[in-house]
């Protein structure tokens, strides 16, 4: 790629290397798709006209502890972003620190809420040092990579919809200087929904703007607020995410493309979000808190997307590369061909291991006269526990009304000497323990289902028991804490442990249960299915594929052929309350059953 003059916005229109340029860009996340297929994912994308990758950076990913940075294998963003440029694609980098992105927490590290008056997205100097630290790691990276280095970056955005969070007016101008002081020197843009673009900009950067339909004149409104300026919809949404519970969210692609081509006709540039949604695999789906009520989101990104969360092609791909063939002047590649996949035959379930025998492989539990919240946990090197399940035992002698007192963060199975009583959560907050004779154990495993990733309530995204629960209106204490956060070493041990057992005929729950997947020839992509099951996580060869939940709307789970290997497969499955004796594999995956986007209502209040 050339050394001219970079990405411009001097004018009415955009201008690169010189010459008038128009941004058709589509947004591919490589956190969200396994490394082995992001030269296949890109190459669809190419192949169907789109000429920019964007891309947002997730810090809690690169830095899961307090200094410890991981910028390899999965997360190789240098190889990520050298890709696109070896495919023709040119890249606009959104580097945060914060992303949104359906992403827990929104991209920022669970440990930053360690400290107890943490200001999150502000100059709070607790999280400004902590900003400071990362990229002071990240922009070395990403420095040789930029346009006027000869590489493929040609522009970077200043943080992510900070209009629609605006708690301190110093804060985008630290950003924009972290980032300039840093040697970041190609064009600058923020992103916001018209509400936000109120308050959401900083001098000397360019504004853009995210929408799904064109109401409320918001392309009119950007021209009048950035006179003499080129126009980007930096977030076009091509479709919408899901949470457990409620529907697929759906956009037709007729709509779609009418949208697009109304926003394309008088010459403004677009970026698809997502282009290619992919998974949040593991524990990493974020959460929203609309109008005070909490719903975690699922696993799977798919996003109505115009390619699948496989990487299909959809009737969306078709009607985009068509219009955006209108945009070259020569003939658009052709279209690579799909991943082949594979319905594999069952998996039988042959060994359970109970949660409570599953405890010895845990770090050191904490005894605690208090409730400790996750995040505040002295394991992981003192940075706390980011994701999983935290399990919390005390001493009753007596029964009557147990209560949450709304400190229950998200959802709590509870048990008494280990038979399970009942659920704690947002809307159940109280209910009955039975009597009984002597000092019982009273068990409360707490799921964090999701950090909330937008809106105004990050600081107060803490897990666990974030306060005291309350037997007869009398504060529970001495708990003894075990953290079952079920990263990949806790699973080694879990694997290797003696325990094991053939299934039972009425195992207990929760409990951990081990088949072998047994592939013959080279590994294909396939979606597992758990019918008979109820809610839990699914683990193949450790890695964590992410929750299964009987609610829906999910149904199937991404199985990707490059986590398998030819011979056995070991899966594991943890199970709160339900299992069957098999797991079963089919072609497509089962999103469930669907609405409208737009007539979901915080697709409209965005």
């Amino acid at each position: 790629m050339s050394q001219k003059e970079g990405l411009r916005a001097n004018s009415f229109q955009f201008t690169l290397e010189g010459e008038p340029f128009r941004i058709l860009g589509g947004s591919i996340h490589y956190f969200r798709v396994p490394r082995a297929y992001w030269e296949d994912r890109l190459l669809k994308m190419r192949a169907c006209g789109v000429n920019t990758l964007t891309t947002y950076v997730p810090w809690n990913l690169h830095e899961p502890e307090r200094g410890v940075f991981n910028f390899q294998d999965q997360l190789d963003l240098k190889a990520y972003i050298s890709l696109a440029a070896e495919l023709g694609l040119w890249v606009i980098l959104r580097p945060g620190p914060y992303i949104c992105a359906e992403w827990d927490l929104g991209g920022l590290p669970s440990w930053l809420l360690r400290d107890k008056n943490m200001k999150l997205r502000t100059t709070y100097p607790g999280f400004t040092e902590a900003v400071n630290s990362f990229f002071d790691k990240l922009i070395p990276i990403i420095k040789p990579l930029q346009f006027k280095e000869g590489g493929p970056i040609i522009a970077v955005q200043v943080e992510n919809e900070y209009g629609s969070y605006a708690k301190d007016e110093h804060y985008m101008p630290y950003i924009k200087e972290a980032l300039l002081s840093r040697g970041t020197n190609e064009l600058l843009l923020t992103s916001d929904n018209r509400e936000g673009l109120k308050c959401g900009g900083v001098d000397g950067v360019l504004k853009t703007v995210n929408l799904q339909r064109l109401a409320y004149g918001t392309i009119q409104y950007l021209a009048y607020m950035q006179p003499q300026k080129p126009l980007l919809v930096m977030e076009y949404w091509s479709g919408w995410f899901d949470v457990w519970s409620e529907s697929h969210h759906v956009f037709p692609a007729e709509d779609m493309l009418a949208v697009v081509s109304q926003i394309l006709e008088p010459g403004v540039s677009i970026n698809l979000y997502m282009f290619h949604g992919g998974t949040s695999f593991g524990f990493m789906n974020g959460a929203v808190a609309n109008l005070g009520t909490y719903k975690p989101q699922v696993g799977s990104y798919d996003y109505d997307a115009p390619l699948s969360e496989a990487g299909d092609y959809t009737t969306k791909y078709q009607l985009l590369r068509n219009l955006f063939s209108q945009f070259h002047s020569e003939k658009l590649p052709e279209v690579p061909s799909l991943q082949a996949r594979r319905v594999y035959e069952p998996v039988i379930i042959q060994q359970h291991l109970s949660l409570w025998e599953s405890l010895q492989f845990t770090e050191k539990p904490l005894k605690s006269e208090e409730p400790v919240n996750m995040e505040n946990l002295p394991v992981n090197s003192n940075n706390g526990q980011s994701y999983g399940y935290t399990l919390y035992e005390t001493t009753i002698s007596r029964g009557g009304l147990l209560n949450s007192k709304k400190n229950v963060k998200d959802r709590a199975l509870v048990f008494v000497d280990r038979h399970f009583v009942g659920v704690l959560d947002y809307k159940s907050v109280e209910f009955a323990l039975p009597d009984g004779k002597g000092e019982r154990t009273l068990s409360l495993l707490v799921e964090n289902c999701g950090r909330v990733n937008y809106g105004k309530a990050l600081d107060d995204q803490r897990k666990g028991l974030v306060g005291d629960i309350v037997l007869n209106h009398v504060p529970l204490k001495d708990f003894t804490i075990y953290c079952l956060d079920m990263k990949p070493n806790f699973l080694k041990r879990l694997s290797a442990a003696s325990q094991w057992n053939s299934v039972p005929q009425k195992p207990s729950f929760p409990g951990f249960f081990q088949g072998m997947l047994y592939v013959d020839g080279h590994p294909r992509d396939t979606f597992i299915r758990l019918p008979g099951w109820s809610k839990g996580v699914v683990f193949i060869n450790g890695q964590n594929l992410g929750r299964h939940w009987s609610i829906g709307p999910q149904k199937t789970l991404y199985l990707p052929g490059p986590w398998l290997k030819s011979g056995n497969n070991q899966i594991i499955v943890f199970e709160e309350q339900k299992a069957d004796d098999k797991l079963v594999f089919v072609e497509n995956p089962d999103h469930g059953k669907t609405i409208d986007v737009y007539k979901y209502p915080f697709c409209v209040l965005l």
